[in-house]
């Protein structure tokens, strides 16, 4: 491989280049045996700026603006073939998810010991704490969650672009 120098020829063809708007592909193959990169680090370290704005790029293309009742928003169906997280999301009976984390009964709790394929495998807790523990209600068949952490795990994507960011700290 060879290593081509950056001349005083070179660099003054360059600068001519830069400003006469070319882009660095362009600078590259006109110079030759230059790579693309090799002109924007040298462009960098010159500290050339102040480019002549091709007429392209001088004013902002006007976009076509589309009449309203064009545009229809159709909700889509929840499932596409799994019933079991379909069911999930149609059970409305399920108490809200930061209020149903505070009451879970200790009888249903669970340790990480005790958990089984019928039982919830939600965490609930600081893993640290001795206070941890997981939620052990009866699991939706073939999830690993009861019904409500399943809502909470396995939202539909329409849903999770509408819900703001929650902050943990």
């Amino acid at each position: 491989m060879t290593v081509i120098s950056w001349t005083d020829d070179r660099v003054e063809q360059l600068k001519k280049l830069w400003e006469s708007g070319l882009s660095a592909s362009q600078i590259a193959a006109e110079l030759g045996n230059i790579t693309r990169n090799a002109v924007i680090g040298k462009v960098h370290r010159l500290g050339l700026s102040g480019r002549a704005k091709s007429p392209s790029s001088a004013a902002p293309r006007q976009r076509k603006t589309r009449p309203a009742q064009n545009m229809m928003r159709i909700s889509r169906p929840v499932s596409r073939g799994n019933t079991a997280l379909a069911h999930v999301f149609e059970t409305e009976s399920e108490p809200d998810p930061v209020a149903f984390d505070n009451v879970v009964p200790m009888s249903q709790r669970r340790t990480l010991l005790e958990l089984t394929e019928d039982t919830c495998h939600w965490p609930i807790g600081d893993p640290s704490s001795s206070e941890f523990f997981f939620c052990g209600g009866k699991a939706v068949a073939s999830l690993p969650y009861c019904a409500h952490h399943s809502r909470v795990a396995y939202q539909p994507a329409s849903e999770r672009r509408r819900q703001q960011p929650k902050t943990t700290r």
